[in-house]
């Protein structure tokens, strides 16, 4: 479970899992999970992947984690790592909010702010035809992240959608040219 500077805990949840029925059919030499939390996505990873790492601000998230992996770095999005991924995943903090109180979940104003701080940190860690895969929700200004990252030089497409009670989670496949 991510623990945030807060206390909370949080186990994997609807977008975690959404996350993860993409990775099901992905496979290759090296991924990234930036904001690893439980582990539940760098675990996927490690299984499908020759290398894989997980990032995350929280170090007592890494080194709690429920879902044990290898390779885990605390810093914030993937600033310490010089190296490229084929496929980086990101179950950003999208949440809508005016004050950022818990890194895990809000993202900000237009849950905007946060994501941005991990795309500007992630563009350089992506190979030339690799892949940035991230969650967000109808909530926030999903079309302002979409934009915001194709302006990093990536083609965004909204792969998939899914619907729950209080919004529709989207998740976006940013290839970079």
């Amino acid at each position: 479970m991510q623990k945030t500077s807060l206390g909370k805990e949080y186990p994997p949840s609807e977008d975690t899992f959404f996350v993860a029925s993409y990775l099901e059919n992905q496979q290759g030499d090296s991924a990234l999970d930036v904001g690893s939390g439980s582990g539940y996505l760098t675990k996927m990873l490690t299984e499908r992947f020759t290398f894989a790492v997980g990032t995350d601000i929280n170090f007592e998230a890494l080194r709690d984690q429920t879902y044990k992996t290898q390779n885990l770095i605390c810093c914030n999005g993937s600033d310490a790592l010089r190296l490229k991924f084929d496929l980086v995943v990101c179950n950003l903090p999208y949440l809508a909010t005016d004050e950022i109180l818990d890194v895990a979940t809000d993202g900000g104003h237009e849950g905007f702010e946060i994501p941005k701080q991990i795309f500007d940190s992630v563009a350089s860690n992506v190979k030339k035809g690799g892949k940035f895969v991230f969650v967000t929700s109808s909530l926030s200004n999903y079309q302002k992240l979409i934009d915001y990252i194709e302006n990093l030089g990536f083609d965004a497409n909204i792969v998939a959608r899914k619907k729950l009670f209080f919004e529709e989670l989207i998740l976006v496949e940013a290839c970079m040219l």
